[in-house]
């Protein structure tokens, strides 16, 4: 089986430079304007300064005294997602989304030649409807596929003929591998082993002192082995709402009130989805910015925006944060189901129905995340 992953160069920046042509060539960045911003998509003029995505904004400016800063559109930028992802299932190959900009085909058996003939003029279809470049990888796994079309970015195609991928992988940094983070590639290096082939080469006792019984999964994706499956469809696991104060928060009052606005939003999300949740959490990153987070399991799963908000408060309550400045507050809802609840009563689970905030209708024992 092969498999193209597809990934659109800089996606928020480049939808905004298509639209507005004067910022073409320009150091851009694409985020919000509070105090705490941080940068979503940096325009490959902006990234040679050190610009790059999850950076503060402060921080961007301070790299680049001419970066030139956009606010983001969501709403738009979903919209042209949709649209390449209609391309990308126009001819019949499952599609297994990653996020807006970024998606796995499977290709099927289609011979090497003919996958990459596919790829390419699936790229083209995307420009030609957009005026957005796709960078594209084909390899005959998710992995190297992916590490492909990183590879050549921006605005590039790279395939790997099915036997070339240990060798295609060999010279790069371990850090490059699925599942190798910064910690795990500083132990990786404290033995020796800083490019994938020196991975791939060791020994048994070795990986197996290092990995433990994932040691056999890290040799093969080091050898470019993946056989993991494209998942068309793959089931939404979570709905959360996040949002970091421009200036700490120490009144519980106004986090209440915010999590009285991410219920609607999580529950406009599930109605639009038709699902009802049946766990309900909060997180929070304190000043100093350790998180924490609490959740509870309600009786029966709900889209109601009043339960989710009392359960939220329930949650928020048990963190017992005693006026600790709050830096990031959010809410999320899981144990998704599909389909609406059933229509409450107005007595539940043998106790009136009550709005009192900080009361949810839950049963047993909330659990902690």
């Amino acid at each position: 089986m092969l498999v193209a992953h597809f990934d659109v160069d800089a996606f928020y920046a480049s939808v905004e430079i298509r639209d507005d042509p004067t910022l073409r060539g320009k150091p851009l960045a694409v985020a919000g304007s509070s105090r705490r911003a941080v940068v979503l998509t940096a325009s490959y003029e902006a990234r040679p300064f050190g610009v790059r995505s999850a950076l503060p904004l402060y921080r961007a400016r301070e790299y680049c005294a001419d970066l030139v800063v956009v606010p983001p559109h969501m709403e738009k930028y979903r919209g042209v997602s949709r649209e390449i992802f209609e391309i990308f299932g126009a001819r019949g190959f499952p599609v297994e989304g990653l996020s807006l900009d970024e998606a796995f085909v499977a290709l099927g058996d289609l011979t090497f030649e003919d996958a990459c003939e596919t790829a390419r003029a699936i790229r083209a279809d995307v420009f030609e409807a957009t005026q957005l470049t796709v960078s594209a990888g084909v390899a005959s796994g998710k992995m190297v596929a992916k590490i492909a079309s990183d590879t050549c970015k921006p605005d590039g195609f790279l395939a790997v003929v099915p036997g070339d991928e240990a060798p295609f992988l060999a010279p790069m940094p371990v850090g490059r591998l699925w599942g190798i983070g910064p910690k795990t590639q500083a132990r990786l290096e404290g033995v020796g082993i800083t490019r994938i082939g020196e991975l791939a080469e060791s020994n048994d006792s070795l990986l197996h002192e290092l990995f433990g019984s994932w040691s056999a999964h890290v040799r093969d994706l080091a050898r470019g082995i993946d056989t993991r499956d494209v998942e068309p469809g793959r089931e939404t696991k979570s709905i959360s709402s996040e949002e970091t104060f421009e200036y700490d928060v120490r009144d519980e009052s106004q986090l209440v009130s915010l999590l009285r606005e991410q219920a609607r939003d999580v529950a406009e999300s599930l109605a639009k989805e038709d699902l009802s949740a049946q766990t309900v959490g909060v997180k929070i990153k304190r000043a100093n910015f350790t998180v924490m987070g609490r959740q509870t399991h309600l009786a029966e799963p709900t889209r109601d925006p009043r339960r989710i908000f009392r359960a939220a408060v329930h949650c928020l309550r048990r963190t017992q944060l005693g006026g600790a400045p709050v830096r990031l507050l959010g809410l999320r809802v899981a144990s998704l189901v599909p389909g609406a609840p059933k229509q409450a009563g107005l007595f539940e689970h043998g106790r009136p129905f009550s709005m009192v905030a900080g009361a949810p209708d839950t049963k047993g024992e909330a659990r902690d995340a």
